[in-house]
């Protein structure tokens, strides 16, 4: 199978919950086809990365669009910039014409058998026909994170803007969710809501490929390390979701913890932490920033915790915690779509009294941790990557095979990879 794979953004480093679900995928799959990752991104040209993304996928295709990509000014300019536009700004800062043509041109060749656009910010550049057999990969319902941060956002401005992000976002991710005539979606929960605002009636155009996890990387024995009444959490720190939720959990769940738990402290472990995340910063609470490995902070927690409030699809962190072993607290928004079950695998919570109670609980009964701990290690290792990308592989194999038995006949393709960059815009104006 020949297959197109289109992401925004650079793919590595490995380093936040979409490119993690991406790059395991990708690399299962590329072991058996031949894939074509297209990696366009912003800011200035990284031969760097580009040289780096190339050993990791050999026919990978590298663009960069020069969109602004940094400092909050630019991308509050160019923000402004796009603000009349009817798609949402998450969609036209990753579309760009050199990647749309390079996709038309593709298209128009018959070059692969089957395209993924990868996530909803990727398909502005899709053209408007669909000649080549095409799924959107929607690692969450975009408009439901919208609403959800507009609810929950303190801040008057941030919270127009993200109010209109969202009336835009319900538009745009509809219309697309219809265009493409094949999705995949990572929770059914995700995939009946896809299904519902699009008003997609034929169950077999919406499939589900749950989360995976690495087994090899996050295997532990369970509470081998969990030596110290050590909460934590792990998350990318930029990302608006979870600095919302370890603000929350600081303010209105930790001090009750600490109340009963003195010597408890509590871990935040991810990159870029923001300001406010940077503020929470105190006698029982660090910030650590990036990190070499979260495995070996993993190993020293005792308490997983995931305080989530705003979000979507599912989380990567609640599996991997479970991996190693670990005891894991989450708010039910925090656990959406994940095959698990309160009070046996991990326990959920929705308030801030029961979410402390349950931290408390675990903290002061090791019996009751270790059990939970030897469930969440049994549930995690049924989604191990290797099964989940076998999982995607079939789905996408049967899309290819379908369409060519309907008359979709992919057109001579030429030698792989020079055939590919001789089209690339980035490639020609370099």
């Amino acid at each position: 199978m020949k297959l197109l794979w289109v992401k925004a953004g650079k793919l590595l480093p490995v380093d936040t919950g979409g490119k993690i679900r991406s790059y395991n995928l990708l690399r299962h799959l590329a072991a058996r086809h031949d894939v074509t990752l297209l990696s366009y991104y912003g800011g200035r040209p990284d031969l760097t990365y580009e040289a780096e993304v190339g050993r990791h996928f050999p026919l990978a295709v590298t663009v960069c669009t020069g969109v602004p990509d940094g400092p909050a000014a630019r991308v509050a300019l160019d923000y402004a910039r796009r603000v009349l536009s009817p798609a949402p700004y998450a969609v036209t800062k990753f579309t760009s014409p050199r990647v749309s043509r390079l996709i038309k041109t593709w298209y128009r060749e018959g070059r692969f058998d089957v395209a993924v656009c990868d996530f909803l910010s990727a398909s502005l550049n899709f053209p408007a026909t669909l000649s080549t057999p095409s799924v959107l990969f929607q690692h969450n319902v975009e408009s439901v994170l919208w609403r959800r941060q507009a609810a929950h956002e303190a801040n008057p401005v941030k919270r127009l803007a993200f109010t209109l992000e969202a009336a835009k976002m319900v538009r745009y991710e509809r219309a697309t969710v219809r265009r493409f005539p094949h999705v995949i979606a990572v929770s059914e929960q995700d995939r009946q809501e896809l299904m519902s605002m699009a008003g997609i009636t034929d169950p077999s155009r919406a499939i589900v490929v749950p989360t995976g996890v690495d087994m090899d990387r996050y295997r532990a024995t369970p509470g081998a390390s969990a030596r110290q009444p050590l909460v934590m959490f792990l998350g990318s720190m930029d990302w608006e979701a979870n600095v919302d939720a370890v603000d929350y959990f600081c303010r209105e769940i930790w001090p009750a913890v600490r109340a009963s738990v003195p010597s408890a402290r509590f871990r935040i472990v991810g990159r870029n932490p923001h300001p406010r995340v940077v503020k929470l910063a105190g006698d029982s609470v660090s910030v650590t920033g990036g990190v070499p490995s979260v495995v070996d902070h993993l190993r020293e927690a005792a308490v997983f915790v995931v305080p989530l409030r705003v979000g979507g699809g599912t989380r990567l962190k609640i599996f991997e915690a479970m991996a190693a072993g670990k005891a894991v607290v989450s708010t039910p928004v925090g656990a959406e779509g994940l095959d698990v079950h309160d009070g046996r695998d991990i326990i959920l919570a929705d308030t801030p009294s029961r979410f402390a109670d349950a931290v408390i609980d675990l903290l002061c009964d090791p019996e009751r941790r270790r059990r939970l701990e030897v469930a969440a290690t049994e549930v995690a290792a049924r989604y191990d990557w290797s099964v989940i990308a076998r999982h995607f592989e079939a789905i996408l194999t049967e899309i290819a095979a379908t369409s060519v038995a309907r008359g979709f006949q992919p057109r001579d393709r030429g030698p792989k990879r020079a055939a590919l960059q001789e089209h690339s815009p980035y490639m020609d104006a370099r």
